[in-house]
Protein backbone atom coordinates (compact mmCIF):
# COMPACT_ATOMS: atom_id res chain seq x y z
CA UNK A 1 0.00 0.00 0.00
CA UNK A 2 2.70 2.41 1.26
CA UNK A 3 4.81 1.48 -2.18
CA UNK A 4 1.64 1.79 -4.12
CA UNK A 5 1.13 5.49 -2.42
CA UNK A 6 4.31 6.54 -3.64
CA UNK A 7 4.22 5.56 -7.29
CA UNK A 8 0.94 7.34 -7.46
CA UNK A 9 2.47 10.84 -6.03
CA UNK A 10 5.45 10.48 -8.26
CA UNK A 11 3.47 10.36 -11.24
CA UNK A 12 0.34 12.92 -9.93
CA UNK A 13 -0.38 15.80 -12.29
CA UNK A 14 1.23 18.36 -10.31
CA UNK A 15 4.39 16.63 -9.63
CA UNK A 16 4.30 16.04 -13.65
CA UNK A 17 3.94 19.48 -14.33
CA UNK A 18 6.55 20.74 -11.61
CA UNK A 19 9.11 18.57 -13.32
CA UNK A 20 8.32 19.81 -16.80
CA UNK A 21 8.24 23.50 -16.10
CA UNK A 22 11.62 22.93 -14.32
CA UNK A 23 12.77 21.02 -17.63
CA UNK A 24 11.48 24.33 -19.31
CA UNK A 25 13.41 26.67 -16.89
CA UNK A 26 16.94 24.95 -17.06
CA UNK A 27 16.67 25.03 -21.23
CA UNK A 28 15.96 28.14 -21.12
CA UNK A 29 19.00 29.11 -18.96
CA UNK A 30 20.87 27.28 -21.06
CA UNK A 31 19.87 30.22 -24.26
CA UNK A 32 20.76 32.74 -21.54
CA UNK A 33 24.07 30.68 -20.86
CA UNK A 34 24.65 31.27 -24.45
CA UNK A 35 23.75 35.04 -24.29
CA UNK A 36 25.85 35.63 -21.61
CA UNK A 37 28.60 35.46 -24.45
CA UNK A 38 26.87 36.44 -27.15
CA UNK A 39 26.47 40.10 -26.04
CA UNK A 40 30.03 40.47 -25.30
CA UNK A 41 30.72 39.84 -28.68
CA UNK A 42 30.46 41.55 -32.17
CA UNK A 43 27.62 42.65 -33.10
CA UNK A 44 26.60 43.53 -30.05
CA UNK A 45 29.55 44.49 -27.90
CA UNK A 46 28.54 45.08 -24.37
CA UNK A 47 31.87 46.01 -23.35
CA UNK A 48 31.07 46.23 -19.19
CA UNK A 49 31.87 43.15 -17.58
CA UNK A 50 28.83 43.51 -15.63
CA UNK A 51 26.63 42.46 -18.14
CA UNK A 52 27.81 39.01 -19.08
CA UNK A 53 28.36 38.35 -15.39
CA UNK A 54 24.62 39.27 -14.73
CA UNK A 55 23.36 37.23 -17.42
CA UNK A 56 25.84 34.77 -16.42
CA UNK A 57 24.14 34.41 -12.99
CA UNK A 58 20.61 34.42 -14.12
CA UNK A 59 21.34 31.33 -16.21
CA UNK A 60 23.40 29.77 -13.44
CA UNK A 61 19.66 30.56 -10.98
CA UNK A 62 17.92 29.13 -14.00
CA UNK A 63 20.16 25.84 -13.51
CA UNK A 64 19.42 25.70 -9.47
CA UNK A 65 15.77 26.02 -10.26
CA UNK A 66 15.94 22.63 -11.87
CA UNK A 67 18.24 21.20 -9.82
CA UNK A 68 16.22 21.43 -6.97
CA UNK A 69 13.22 19.90 -8.42
CA UNK A 70 15.17 17.21 -9.48
CA UNK A 71 15.78 18.37 -12.97
CA UNK A 72 20.16 17.46 -12.32
CA UNK A 73 20.74 16.82 -15.68
CA UNK A 74 19.61 19.34 -17.54
CA UNK A 75 20.44 21.88 -14.47
CA UNK A 76 23.94 21.06 -14.42
CA UNK A 77 23.62 22.33 -18.45
CA UNK A 78 22.37 25.41 -17.51
CA UNK A 79 24.76 25.76 -14.45
CA UNK A 80 27.64 25.13 -16.89
CA UNK A 81 26.36 27.12 -19.53
CA UNK A 82 26.09 30.28 -17.34
CA UNK A 83 29.64 29.76 -15.88
CA UNK A 84 31.02 29.47 -19.73
CA UNK A 85 29.25 32.29 -21.03
CA UNK A 86 30.39 34.57 -18.49
CA UNK A 87 34.03 33.31 -18.87
CA UNK A 88 33.83 33.58 -22.55
CA UNK A 89 31.96 37.14 -22.19
CA UNK A 90 35.06 38.10 -19.65
CA UNK A 91 37.75 37.00 -22.70
CA UNK A 92 35.80 38.89 -24.84
CA UNK A 93 35.91 42.41 -22.63
CA UNK A 94 39.69 42.01 -22.42
CA UNK A 95 40.65 42.21 -26.17
CA UNK A 96 39.94 45.01 -28.41
CA UNK A 97 37.36 45.20 -30.80
CA UNK A 98 38.83 45.09 -33.95
CA UNK A 99 40.44 41.56 -33.45
CA UNK A 100 36.99 40.66 -32.09
CA UNK A 101 35.49 42.13 -35.07
CA UNK A 102 38.18 40.33 -37.64
CA UNK A 103 37.31 36.86 -36.13
CA UNK A 104 33.82 37.06 -35.12
CA UNK A 105 31.83 37.43 -38.41
CA UNK A 106 29.14 35.22 -38.30
CA UNK A 107 27.68 34.65 -41.14
CA UNK A 108 31.39 33.49 -42.40
CA UNK A 109 31.36 31.37 -39.12
CA UNK A 110 28.57 29.51 -40.21
CA UNK A 111 29.46 29.13 -44.08
CA UNK A 112 33.14 27.65 -42.55
CA UNK A 113 30.93 25.52 -39.83
CA UNK A 114 29.08 24.09 -42.44
CA UNK A 115 32.30 23.60 -44.22
CA UNK A 116 33.78 21.83 -41.94
CA UNK A 117 30.93 19.75 -40.63
CA UNK A 118 29.79 17.95 -43.79
CA UNK A 119 31.92 15.11 -44.07
CA UNK A 120 31.37 14.30 -40.46
CA UNK A 121 27.52 14.62 -41.05
CA UNK A 122 28.15 12.20 -44.02
CA UNK A 123 30.31 9.72 -42.04
CA UNK A 124 28.35 10.05 -38.23
CA UNK A 125 24.96 9.11 -40.33
CA UNK A 126 27.04 6.52 -41.86
CA UNK A 127 27.94 5.31 -38.76
CA UNK A 128 24.13 5.32 -37.18
CA UNK A 129 23.08 2.37 -39.67
CA UNK A 130 25.96 0.60 -38.89
CA UNK A 131 25.52 0.25 -35.22
CA UNK A 132 21.50 1.08 -34.97
CA UNK A 133 22.06 -2.62 -36.83
CA UNK A 134 24.31 -3.78 -33.98
CA UNK A 135 27.95 -3.41 -35.93
CA UNK A 136 30.29 -1.03 -34.30
CA UNK A 137 31.67 1.01 -37.18
CA UNK A 138 35.15 2.06 -35.99
CA UNK A 139 36.37 1.90 -39.97
CA UNK A 140 34.74 5.22 -40.54
CA UNK A 141 38.17 6.96 -40.72
CA UNK A 142 39.68 4.47 -43.43
CA UNK A 143 36.53 4.16 -45.18
CA UNK A 144 36.56 8.09 -45.84
CA UNK A 145 39.98 8.21 -46.84
CA UNK A 146 39.16 6.02 -49.39
CA UNK A 147 35.76 7.53 -50.62
CA UNK A 148 38.63 10.58 -50.76
CA UNK A 149 41.36 9.29 -53.02
CA UNK A 150 39.73 7.12 -55.30
CA UNK A 151 36.60 9.76 -55.67
CA UNK A 152 39.71 12.33 -56.40
CA UNK A 153 41.12 9.51 -58.65
CA UNK A 154 38.08 8.43 -60.65
CA UNK A 155 37.50 12.38 -61.16
CA UNK A 156 40.64 13.24 -62.49
CA UNK A 157 40.56 10.24 -65.46
CA UNK A 158 37.03 9.81 -66.00
CA UNK A 159 36.81 13.87 -66.24
CA UNK A 160 33.66 13.83 -64.42
CA UNK A 161 32.67 14.64 -60.38
CA UNK A 162 29.80 12.78 -60.88
CA UNK A 163 31.59 9.34 -61.84
CA UNK A 164 34.17 10.55 -58.93
CA UNK A 165 31.01 10.00 -56.95
CA UNK A 166 30.19 6.98 -57.83
CA UNK A 167 33.22 5.56 -57.41
CA UNK A 168 33.70 6.57 -54.19
CA UNK A 169 30.82 4.96 -53.09
CA UNK A 170 32.08 1.80 -54.43
CA UNK A 171 34.93 1.92 -52.44
CA UNK A 172 33.47 2.86 -49.27
CA UNK A 173 31.26 -0.27 -50.18
CA UNK A 174 33.74 -2.60 -50.63
CA UNK A 175 36.14 -1.39 -47.59
CA UNK A 176 32.73 -2.15 -45.63
CA UNK A 177 32.12 -5.26 -47.01
CA UNK A 178 35.35 -6.42 -45.86
CA UNK A 179 34.10 -5.16 -42.53
CA UNK A 180 30.99 -6.66 -42.63
CA UNK A 181 32.38 -10.29 -43.48
CA UNK A 182 34.88 -10.47 -40.89
CA UNK A 183 32.40 -8.87 -37.93
CA UNK A 184 29.26 -10.62 -39.18
CA UNK A 185 30.31 -13.89 -40.71
CA UNK A 186 33.39 -14.85 -39.15
CA UNK A 187 32.70 -13.18 -35.79
CA UNK A 188 35.78 -11.36 -35.80
CA UNK A 189 36.12 -8.44 -32.42
CA UNK A 190 34.76 -5.46 -34.35
CA UNK A 191 36.98 -2.51 -32.77
CA UNK A 192 39.85 -4.91 -33.88
CA UNK A 193 38.43 -5.49 -37.09
CA UNK A 194 37.93 -1.59 -37.81
CA UNK A 195 41.27 -0.63 -37.15
CA UNK A 196 42.58 -3.30 -39.70
CA UNK A 197 40.13 -1.42 -42.01
CA UNK A 198 41.80 1.71 -41.07
CA UNK A 199 45.77 1.09 -41.09
CA UNK A 200 44.42 -1.05 -44.56
CA UNK A 201 42.94 2.37 -46.06
CA UNK A 202 45.90 4.22 -45.09
CA UNK A 203 48.44 1.92 -46.69
CA UNK A 204 46.38 1.41 -49.84
CA UNK A 205 45.66 4.88 -50.52
CA UNK A 206 48.87 5.89 -49.35
CA UNK A 207 50.83 3.55 -52.00
CA UNK A 208 48.55 4.05 -54.95
CA UNK A 209 49.11 7.92 -54.73
CA UNK A 210 52.36 7.86 -54.70
CA UNK A 211 52.72 5.39 -57.51
CA UNK A 212 50.38 7.14 -59.61
CA UNK A 213 50.72 10.89 -58.86
CA UNK A 214 54.37 10.18 -57.32
CA UNK A 215 55.62 13.89 -55.72
CA UNK A 216 53.77 16.07 -58.10
CA UNK A 217 50.51 15.63 -56.36
CA UNK A 218 46.96 15.23 -57.76
CA UNK A 219 46.72 17.99 -60.60
CA UNK A 220 44.84 21.08 -60.35
CA UNK A 221 41.88 20.82 -62.97
CA UNK A 222 40.08 17.77 -61.77
CA UNK A 223 36.46 18.23 -62.62
CA UNK A 224 34.95 19.55 -59.03
CA UNK A 225 31.93 18.86 -57.41
CA UNK A 226 30.02 22.77 -57.90
CA UNK A 227 28.51 25.21 -55.84
CA UNK A 228 24.98 26.16 -55.41
CA UNK A 229 24.27 29.84 -55.86
CA UNK A 230 20.76 30.52 -54.85
CA UNK A 231 19.71 33.29 -56.92
CA UNK A 232 18.27 36.75 -55.09
CA UNK A 233 19.48 35.56 -51.83
CA UNK A 234 23.56 36.03 -52.06
CA UNK A 235 23.21 39.71 -51.67
CA UNK A 236 21.14 39.69 -48.48
CA UNK A 237 22.56 40.66 -45.04
CA UNK A 238 23.74 37.35 -43.22
CA UNK A 239 21.77 34.83 -45.25
CA UNK A 240 23.88 35.58 -48.84
CA UNK A 241 27.59 34.92 -47.01
CA UNK A 242 26.31 32.39 -44.98
CA UNK A 243 24.25 29.77 -47.53
CA UNK A 244 23.96 31.66 -50.37
CA UNK A 245 26.71 29.92 -52.15
CA UNK A 246 27.42 26.25 -50.34
CA UNK A 247 28.47 23.54 -52.25
CA UNK A 248 26.04 20.81 -53.56
CA UNK A 249 27.39 18.00 -51.30
CA UNK A 250 26.45 20.55 -47.98
CA UNK A 251 22.66 20.33 -49.20
CA UNK A 252 22.97 16.80 -50.09
CA UNK A 253 23.92 16.09 -46.11
CA UNK A 254 20.22 18.30 -45.37
CA UNK A 255 18.82 15.84 -47.29
CA UNK A 256 20.44 12.84 -46.19
CA UNK A 257 19.86 13.55 -42.72
CA UNK A 258 16.02 13.86 -43.22
CA UNK A 259 16.16 10.34 -45.23
CA UNK A 260 17.99 8.91 -42.28
CA UNK A 261 15.69 9.55 -39.95
CA UNK A 262 12.71 9.13 -42.14
CA UNK A 263 13.99 5.62 -42.85
CA UNK A 264 15.45 4.26 -39.65
CA UNK A 265 12.38 5.57 -37.61
CA UNK A 266 9.14 5.70 -39.66
CA UNK A 267 9.86 2.92 -41.88
CA UNK A 268 9.51 -0.77 -41.72
CA UNK A 269 13.10 -1.24 -42.84
CA UNK A 270 14.29 1.04 -40.37
CA UNK A 271 12.42 -0.93 -37.57
CA UNK A 272 14.06 -3.99 -38.89
CA UNK A 273 16.99 -2.32 -38.46
CA UNK A 274 16.62 -1.15 -34.93
CA UNK A 275 15.52 -4.59 -34.03
CA UNK A 276 18.60 -6.67 -34.87
CA UNK A 277 20.68 -3.92 -33.12
CA UNK A 278 18.17 -4.19 -29.95
CA UNK A 279 17.55 -8.15 -29.77
CA UNK A 280 18.57 -10.31 -32.73
CA UNK A 281 17.45 -13.34 -31.19
CA UNK A 282 13.61 -12.02 -31.15
CA UNK A 283 13.94 -10.63 -34.61
CA UNK A 284 15.06 -13.76 -36.11
CA UNK A 285 12.48 -15.42 -34.55
CA UNK A 286 9.88 -13.52 -36.34
CA UNK A 287 11.36 -14.28 -39.86
CA UNK A 288 13.94 -11.11 -40.17
CA UNK A 289 16.93 -12.54 -41.59
CA UNK A 290 20.18 -10.52 -39.11
CA UNK A 291 23.10 -11.36 -41.62
CA UNK A 292 21.11 -9.46 -44.20
CA UNK A 293 20.44 -6.27 -42.55
CA UNK A 294 23.15 -6.03 -40.81
CA UNK A 295 25.12 -6.60 -43.92
CA UNK A 296 23.29 -4.00 -46.05
CA UNK A 297 23.33 -1.50 -43.31
CA UNK A 298 26.99 -1.90 -42.60
CA UNK A 299 27.73 -2.06 -46.77
CA UNK A 300 25.10 1.13 -46.83
CA UNK A 301 27.56 3.04 -43.62
CA UNK A 302 30.58 2.67 -45.57
CA UNK A 303 29.39 4.21 -48.74
CA UNK A 304 27.73 7.19 -46.58
CA UNK A 305 30.82 7.54 -44.67
CA UNK A 306 33.25 7.47 -48.51
CA UNK A 307 30.90 10.29 -49.70
CA UNK A 308 31.96 12.56 -47.04
CA UNK A 309 35.55 11.62 -47.76
CA UNK A 310 34.67 12.44 -51.45
CA UNK A 311 33.74 15.83 -50.82
CA UNK A 312 36.91 16.47 -49.07
CA UNK A 313 39.04 16.04 -52.12
CA UNK A 314 36.41 17.13 -54.73
CA UNK A 315 34.17 19.24 -52.98
CA UNK A 316 36.09 21.44 -50.39
CA UNK A 317 40.17 20.86 -50.65
CA UNK A 318 40.32 20.23 -54.11
CA UNK A 319 43.09 18.17 -54.10
CA UNK A 320 44.17 14.74 -52.06
CA UNK A 321 47.26 14.50 -49.68
CA UNK A 322 48.26 10.98 -47.58
CA UNK A 323 45.95 10.52 -44.33
CA UNK A 324 43.76 13.88 -45.49
CA UNK A 325 41.05 12.78 -43.33
CA UNK A 326 42.99 13.13 -40.36
CA UNK A 327 40.72 11.63 -37.58
CA UNK A 328 37.45 13.25 -39.34
CA UNK A 329 36.74 9.06 -39.43
CA UNK A 330 37.29 9.32 -35.04
CA UNK A 331 35.37 12.79 -34.06
CA UNK A 332 32.49 11.60 -36.62
CA UNK A 333 31.96 8.66 -34.38
CA UNK A 334 32.34 10.66 -31.50
CA UNK A 335 29.20 12.76 -33.12
CA UNK A 336 27.00 9.65 -33.23
CA UNK A 337 27.57 9.01 -29.17
CA UNK A 338 26.98 12.67 -28.77
CA UNK A 339 23.79 12.45 -30.24
CA UNK A 340 22.72 9.52 -28.81
CA UNK A 341 22.32 7.78 -31.96
CA UNK A 342 19.95 9.94 -33.60
CA UNK A 343 20.19 12.07 -36.72
CA UNK A 344 19.86 15.14 -35.87
CA UNK A 345 21.46 14.94 -32.91
CA UNK A 346 24.66 13.60 -34.70
CA UNK A 347 24.03 16.55 -37.03
CA UNK A 348 24.27 19.10 -34.40
CA UNK A 349 27.64 17.25 -32.54
CA UNK A 350 28.55 17.83 -36.16
CA UNK A 351 27.91 21.37 -36.16
CA UNK A 352 29.30 21.73 -32.85
CA UNK A 353 32.84 19.94 -33.96
CA UNK A 354 32.88 21.61 -37.31
CA UNK A 355 32.44 25.32 -35.13
CA UNK A 356 35.39 24.68 -33.06
CA UNK A 357 37.38 23.94 -36.04
CA UNK A 358 35.86 27.12 -38.09
CA UNK A 359 36.91 28.99 -35.08
CA UNK A 360 40.07 27.83 -34.59
CA UNK A 361 40.68 28.49 -38.56
CA UNK A 362 40.12 32.57 -38.13
CA UNK A 363 41.98 32.29 -34.40
CA UNK A 364 45.05 31.80 -36.25
CA UNK A 365 44.98 35.28 -37.93
CA UNK A 366 44.57 36.61 -34.09
CA UNK A 367 46.45 34.38 -31.91
CA UNK A 368 48.39 31.17 -32.94
CA UNK A 369 47.92 29.59 -29.38
CA UNK A 370 44.67 30.28 -29.35
CA UNK A 371 43.79 28.38 -32.67
CA UNK A 372 45.92 25.52 -31.89
CA UNK A 373 43.51 25.40 -28.60
CA UNK A 374 40.23 25.15 -30.36
CA UNK A 375 41.73 22.65 -33.18
CA UNK A 376 42.67 20.26 -30.13
CA UNK A 377 38.58 21.25 -28.66
CA UNK A 378 36.53 18.31 -30.92
CA UNK A 379 38.88 15.92 -29.67
CA UNK A 380 38.07 17.02 -25.93
CA UNK A 381 34.52 16.82 -26.71
CA UNK A 382 35.39 13.93 -27.89
CA UNK A 383 36.65 12.32 -24.60
CA UNK A 384 33.47 13.93 -22.83
CA UNK A 385 30.97 12.45 -24.86
CA UNK A 386 32.40 8.93 -24.31
CA UNK A 387 33.23 9.36 -20.34
CA UNK A 388 29.66 9.96 -20.19
CA UNK A 389 30.14 13.63 -18.61
CA UNK A 390 27.68 15.31 -20.64
CA UNK A 391 24.82 12.70 -19.89
CA UNK A 392 25.42 8.63 -20.06
CA UNK A 393 24.60 7.72 -23.82
CA UNK A 394 23.31 4.27 -23.93
CA UNK A 395 24.02 2.50 -27.17
CA UNK A 396 21.85 -0.30 -29.21
CA UNK A 397 21.44 -3.03 -26.43
CA UNK A 398 23.42 -5.73 -29.19
CA UNK A 399 25.90 -3.52 -30.68
CA UNK A 400 29.22 -5.08 -31.13
CA UNK A 401 27.84 -8.57 -30.34
CA UNK A 402 28.13 -10.99 -33.12
CA UNK A 403 25.36 -13.22 -33.57
CA UNK A 404 25.40 -16.55 -34.22
CA UNK A 405 21.96 -18.11 -35.95
CA UNK A 406 20.92 -21.30 -34.04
Amino acid sequence: MIARSTAEARTSPALIASARTARRVAQAGIVIGVVAAWIAYPSVEARNLVWPILVGLAAVMCGAYAIVRGQTRVGWGAVAAGVIGAGLGYLATLSGTTHLESVFVWSTLLATTLRFATPLTFAAIGGLFSERSGVVNIALEGMMLAGAFFGILAADKLGSWVLGLLVALLAGGAFAAVHAVFAIHLRADQIVGGTAINFLALGLTGYLFIDIYGDQGTPANISQIPDVHLPGLENVYFIGPAIGQLNLMIWLSFLVIVLAYVVVFRTPLGLRIRSVGEHPRAADTVGISVYKVRYGAVILSGMLAALGGAYLSIGNVHSFNQNMTAGRGFIALAALIFGRWMPFGAFGAAMLFGFSSALAQRLQDYSQSAGVLFNALPYVLTLIAVAGIIGRAVPPAAVGRPYKKQ
